[in-house]
């Protein structure tokens, strides 16, 4: 292991996750420390490559990071026994199965507490650990669509979008990650352990936040608006001499600001566009009337423009324009690792800054079973019992 005393580096986490939403929870804890071991199924038991069907490809590098890796067979009851050997001496076991998964391996939450009451088991599923779709197999885009994300995501009248990124499988990584952090601190208190849970369909509910609770406070259905902000107007993407911007203008100050840099006192004097209501109302005509002035600068001018009186404002980027932005650069959102077979790489960084710590870097992704037996000895078990494990193809 490194060396790398991280602010988690006190806590041993076993994962058993794959995909995604499992291993983005697991990620957080990694990236700041923590002795996380990633369990996987021998490759004669599961000779599955990875996501994408290469493990050296850069999604699977990516989020796997920051781990040891070991291969145990947890099909075979002694594969099991082994696995619950580990329990009794780690804090979190991480798991993305379907409910109904674990619960025949007789590694649920109970069977976990009755060796080590205060293990953190965290789960994440499609649908819930119970209910009515609780075995239906998850699946992002499903939870995109039923978590309302995709009627609110388009143009107006398109059909519904799915998001350009696996946002339910991301968050619901991101709110077990958090839920695993109260539950530490929780133990802290009461010297418990306890049960984790979300799912890709909560966290997309989660995520609509304020169209959510347009319709549970005053029952309203969110449409698409496309580029339009849904509710503060003018909010928008505008084109110009050589490209597109963003532009955000609500609240009368900023509009007025934005008025006087297009240089439009018709804009200003509309009695149509005198609130923001108003403007709200005629959105199609405010957009318009930008737009003809926008046109006739290049993107960065207007930005150079608009920034400076204190109007929001940005770039469209396209992702290799986004990562050579200066800021980006400056916040330092590219990640290293050495790979033994493939070099020095960067990855994504993480989106959080302490003061004291940094997040652990140049560690990739382990090779599958790679460090089972360095492992399995910091955890007692024996050469001969190792070697015993690996001739019954428990590892």
């Amino acid at each position: 292991m490194s060396d790398y005393q991280g602010p988690l580096s006190h806590f041993t986490v076993l994962d058993l996750t794959r995909v995604r939403s499992g291993p983005t929870a697991v990620r957080q804890l990694a990236d700041w420390g923590a002795n996380v071991i990633k369990i996987e199924a021998p490759e004669a038991i599961d000779p599955s490559k990875g996501m994408g069907g290469a493990r050296s490809g850069p999604d699977f590098q990516n989020i796997h990071r920051n781990k040891r890796g070991m291969t145990l067979n947890m099909k075979d009851p002694d594969g099991i026994a082994a696995l619950m050997r580990m329990v009794k001496q780690a804090d979190v076991v991480v798991e993305n199965f379907r409910p109904d998964v674990k619960d025949r391996l007789g590694i649920d939450y109970e069977s976990l507490k009755a060796v080590n009451p205060k293990i953190i088991l965290a789960s994440i599923s499609g649908f819930g650990q119970d209910g009515p779709y609780a075995r239906r197999p998850g699946f992002d885009q499903i939870a995109q669509g039923m978590g309302g994300v995709m009627s609110v995501t388009g143009l107006p009248g398109q059909g519904p979008v799915r998001a350009g990124i696996p946002i339910a499988d991301l968050t619901a990584g991101m709110y077990c990650a958090m839920g695993i952090f109260v539950a530490l601190l929780e133990r802290e208190k009461s010297g418990q352990g306890q049960w984790v849970q979300t799912s890709l369909l909560q966290s997309q509910i989660a995520m609509l936040d304020f169209q959510a609770a347009r319709w549970l406070v005053k029952g309203e259905v969110a449409p698409q608006a496309g580029n339009n902000h849904p509710t503060s107007i003018p909010t928008g993407v505008f084109k110009t001499s050589d490209g597109y911007i963003n532009i955000a203008a609500t609240g009368d100050a900023i509009w007025i600001r934005l008025c006087d840099a297009l240089d439009a006192p018709g804009m200003k004097d509309n009695p149509d566009f005198a609130t923001g209501e108003l403007r709200s109302k005629n959105r199609d005509a405010v957009n318009a009337s930008i737009e003809a002035v926008t046109l006739t600068r290049t993107s960065a001018e207007w930005i150079d423009l608009l920034s400076g009186i204190g109007v929001p404002c940005g770039p469209i980027y396209a992702i290799d324009e986004m990562f050579a932005d200066p800021q980006v650069r400056h916040l330092g959102m590219e990640h290293p690792v050495t790979h033994p077979e493939l070099g020095d790489m960067n990855l994504v960084g993480q989106a959080v800054n302490l003061s004291r710590y940094k997040p652990r870097t140049g560690i990739p992704t382990p090779e599958r079973g790679e460090h089972t037996d360095e492992v399995l000895q910091e955890f007692g078990f024996s050469a001969a019992e190792i070697e015993d494990l690996k001739n019954r193809e428990i590892l």
